[in-house]
């Protein structure tokens, strides 16, 4: 798929989150626009899947670590075609398919219930030592969140990774550098963020999470690692395609009004029609 074709579906991806969480009236905005480029290159071009059997067994898994960002996962979910567009507008309804953190046992193409930080990069790891040890192809993605990687168990996932070398899962970094009480160097920073997770044992890449082709070029790179697994370091703007969101702390976790929506909107524009 050609890059201006990902950004028309990005464009109507970060539409939709935008619509979905103001008629929630609560949710997280921010960390879901930085993570809509990833989402639908991996959906819309890397990943082996089908929306009509979301549990086929030879399918890639993609596992949402940092599960408050449920409105960009959704968002690609329906564009993809695995549930119709009309169940965002019911995001965090009592008894809505789609809650405020994805749910494996009530959403067609969630692979891991998530929510509770630290718990994804684990339950990846299961999965791409299962496709080991059952011989499968698949390929396991899991996304974590930059403030995420402060919590003790991702590191404990890591040292497993590389143990078993589980060179069949590769993991994005959503590195936009701000989380719920500031950014990450004011709460706990994270760096030497590159050469930590080296120490760990991992193959790892940088990547400006925006652009496609670096996107689609780092995966390559870890398809073709052997005996290890991949950290793609991806740096990301958080609010990414909304001016007055963008770099800003307060869009972690705020819903827009009906005003602000509308300028948000009107800033992204149309992606059908780009």
């Amino acid at each position: 798929m050609d890059n201006e074709k990902l950004a028309h579906i990005a464009t109507e991806v970060r539409r939709n989150i935008i619509k979905s969480v103001t008629a929630a009236k609560s949710g997280h905005p921010g960390g879901s626009l930085s993570a809509t480029d990833i989402l639908v290159t991996l959906y819309f071009e890397i990943m082996n899947i089908d929306p009509k059997n979301p549990k086929w067994e030879e399918r890639d898994r993609f596992v949402l670590s940092k599960g408050h960002a449920a409105p960009a996962l959704y968002a690609v979910l329906a564009e993809r075609g695995y549930f119709p567009k009309e169940e965002l507008m019911k995001l965090r309804q009592t008894g809505a398919m789609l809650q405020g953190h994805p749910d494996m046992k009530s959403t067609p193409g969630v692979d891991m219930t998530t929510g509770s930080l630290g718990q994804g990069l684990s339950a990846a790891n299961g999965m791409a030592l299962a496709a080991k040890l059952d011989k499968k192809s698949y390929r396991v993605y899991v996304m974590l969140g930059d403030g995420e990687i402060q919590e003790g168990m991702i590191w404990e996932a890591a040292m497993t990774s590389a143990h078993y070398k589980l060179d069949n899962l590769t993991a994005f970094l959503d590195y936009n550098k701000l989380q719920i009480d500031g950014t990450n160097d004011e709460v706990m920073t994270v760096e030497p963020v590159v050469d930590k997770w080296k120490a760990f044992g991992w193959n790892v890449l940088e990547i400006d999470g925006h652009n496609y082709d670096q996107i689609r070029d780092a995966v390559k790179k870890a398809k073709e690692t052997k005996g290890k697994p991949t950290m793609i370091i991806a740096h990301t703007v958080k609010g990414k395609g909304v001016s007055f969101m963008e770099n800003q702390v307060g869009w972690h976790g705020s819903a827009p009004n009906e005003e602000q929506m509308e300028r948000a909107l009107l800033e992204l524009g149309d992606g059908n029609e780009q």
